[in-house]
């Protein structure tokens, strides 16, 4: 960007053609976003503007940003924020983007239980509180708690509670160690619903995963040695958390890895089924107690 007028369109396409060279994902969409979170405005009202010029300041400010994302930074760390389910969160480095997939699981969530009967809803690994926070403000009646082991997303995700005015019980916690039950035992087989967003990709799929993904995103919020392992812990944590009849599991999961999540789920008494993500991927994994919680 050098020194010279510019105006919206002009740096739409100027941004456009530089990311482009830099091998950047959406190169028109990432200028867009950089150049609406600067000005203000929604990006598509940028089409708008095609002819105001952008003021020093303003290109003082948007520079750095064009420089962070030609070195191929998402988009979400560089403004600090992200749309989820109708609600703004903040993000920072440490902290997994809550991807569209994540929303889908939400709602499969709502869609499955009214907001007549006040529920208990867990979250465990909550990242950026976008599940947690997401049902609160959907559900108000629900009482929410929500888990990480990172102390850095869950002061992000304190933090969104604040900002949003939602009120969701934090706690700093290990599902392969979990202390959760300690602190409050009034949890022992309480909750009517678990849900959980794990690090689900395997060590080994590194290397294939996009640039800004691999580079950028905390690994302890992607990576998991074993699905198997993974999600049996989940499994566990749930046998002393949930009521003993009627409780509900929602899992994000690989899609490849679907079936194994659902054989888990089966040897625990529940009855497991898949659902697609709107790509039609196996992507979630929804289960019901029918029996007393314990392993085959």
């Amino acid at each position: 960007m050098q020194d010279r007028s510019w105006t919206v369109l002009s740096l739409l396409d100027w941004g456009t053609e530089y990311f482009k060279q830099k091998e950047v994902r959406n190169p028109r969409f990432s200028i867009e976003w950089l150049l609406s979170h600067v000005l203000e405005v929604k990006r598509l009202d940028l089409y708008l503007l095609f002819e105001r010029p952008l003021h020093s300041t303003e290109l003082e400010r948007l520079r750095p940003m064009v420089q962070r994302r030609g070195k191929h930074e998402p988009l979400q760390y560089i403004t600090g924020r992200v749309d989820f389910f109708g609600i703004e969160l903040s993000v920072a480095s440490g902290v997994l983007i809550p991807r569209p997939e994540t929303e889908e699981l939400v709602e499969y969530i709502l869609a499955s239980h009214d907001n007549d009967a006040p529920k208990k809803l867990i979250d465990i690994g909550t990242g950026s509180g976008c599940i947690a926070l997401a049902i609160k403000k959907e559900r108000p009646n629900w009482e929410v708690w929500a888990t990480d082991l990172s102390e850095s997303a869950l002061r992000v995700a304190q933090q969104n509670g604040k900002e949003l005015g939602l009120q969701v019980h934090w706690f700093q916690d290990n599902v392969f160690a979990p202390e959760l039950l300690r602190h409050h035992p009034e949890l022992a087989h309480s909750c009517d619903i678990l849900v959980s967003n794990p690090p689900y990709i395997l060590n080994e799929e590194r290397e294939a995963l996009d640039r800004e993904v691999r580079e950028f995103e905390p690994e302890e919020a992607l990576f998991c040695s074993s699905t198997h392992r993974m999600y049996s812990a989940l499994v566990e944590h749930a046998k002393s958390l949930l009521l003993p009849h009627h409780s509900q599991m929602y899992f994000e999961v690989h899609e490849q890895y679907a079936n194994e999540v659902q054989n888990i789920s089966k040897d625990y008494g529940f009855t497991a089924e898949i659902r697609h993500d709107l790509a039609g991927k196996d992507r979630f994994v929804i289960s019901t107690l029918t029996s007393t919680l314990s392993p085959s």
